[in-house]
């Protein structure tokens, strides 16, 4: 098959971790060009990776054959940049949150239907074997009845991390602790447990000096009666600390920790199943809350690009996540539960 032509939007730091998995993939890939405002990245990465360098992604669009470009922008640009490439019958590739307002992802998700071309939402983190385990655990209905579900993020950012670029921690481009940093451990909502039903959460602002929340509280009724509840915080002393979710059942209660979900920490169930030995080997360490997901994640686009498989996480997936995230944000505005779907 011919390779699949790819270009990367963005040249800050998720992006390595897209320039990484297209390497890896270069059997079936091709980086064709890259697009970033800043002309200082844009050269160093034109000239450490031998492509075609715009500033313009109009011109970039209009000058290059792509089969599909890859999103790793402000949050907040998003939405226009996707619509742009489905106008010009290009796949999409997005970094989360696929959007900072309800209204953006569904034109997301609209503009690529229209144009008949792909949406994805990088989900990497579902692709940890940690959760993988705990996915195949809750799919075989281990638990039973789930009655409680736990999750924390734990980091920390500094100013400094803020300071770096005038688009974080701001509304419009970048979103708070919970869109930005805690998007993956909300995916997981939906993703582990089922559909919401409604959410309750607090925000502040506590030592940072940005537009947006630096710790929130949220609690979460799912429609299959479950109670659960998430806690975030960008300012963990003196590093980041925890990534976790704690689901208790009726037969089976497992934590999955560690700094960013990769370490089972406690798996235990009524029933014994051949797979339970694996909790020790799916465990790794890392020094990077993004963990090893893109590659794999990456597999699944080229695949489904080649018409052999769906895509785990498309647009309607991304929505899913952005709805939890709407509605926590509007209950900490208004001070009161908000109920799903915001839209009927």
């Amino acid at each position: 098959m011919n390779k699949i032509k790819i270009a990367v939007i963005g040249c800050g730091r998720i992006a390595t971790r897209h320039f990484e998995a297209i390497q890896k993939h270069s059997n079936c890939m091709e980086l064709v060009a890259i697009c970033d405002i800043d002309q200082k990245a844009l050269d160093k990465y034109t000239t450490d990776l031998g492509v075609d360098g715009y500033i313009s992604m109009l011109d970039m669009l209009n000058g290059v054959d792509i089969d599909i470009v890859s999103l790793c922008t402000p949050s907040g640009l998003h939405p226009d940049q996707a619509v742009l490439a489905a106008e010009h019958g290009v796949h999409v590739i997005t970094e989360k949150p696929m959007a900072t307002r309800w209204n953006d992802g569904l034109r997301m998700v609209r503009a690529c239907d229209n144009a008949g071309v792909r949406l994805f939402v990088v989900k990497q983190n579902r692709k940890n074997g940690t959760l993988q385990l705990l996915k195949r655990a809750l799919d075989e209905d281990r638990f039973g009845k789930v009655h409680m579900v736990n999750l924390n993020v734990f980091w920390t950012r500094p100013q400094a991390y803020y300071d770096s670029a005038e688009w974080r921690g701001t509304w419009e481009l970048d979103g708070g602790a919970f869109m930005n940093q805690a998007s993956h451990y909300i995916d997981l909502i939906n993703w582990l447990i089922g559909p919401v039903d409604s959410v309750q959460a607090m925000t502040a602002t506590l030592m940072r000096d940005i537009e947006v929340e630096d710790t929130g509280v949220m609690n979460i009724r799912w429609r299959n009666g479950t109670l659960g509840s998430m806690s975030v915080t960008m300012l963990s002393y003196p590093e980041n600390y925890e990534g976790s979710v704690t689901i208790i059942g009726e037969k089976g209660t497992v934590r999955v920790g560690g700094v960013s979900a990769n370490k089972i920490e406690y798996w235990n169930f009524e029933d014994k199943k051949d797979y339970d030995k694996e909790v020790q080997n799916v465990s790794y360490d890392t020094t990077s809350v993004y963990g090893f997901g893109h590659l794999l994640y990456y597999e699944n686009v080229i695949n489904v690009l080649h018409g052999k498989a769906d895509p785990e996480v498309d647009g309607r997936k991304g929505l899913k996540s952005l709805e939890v995230l709407i509605a926590a944000y509007l209950s900490a505005r208004d001070g009161c539960t908000i109920s799903l779907p915001l839209e009927y």
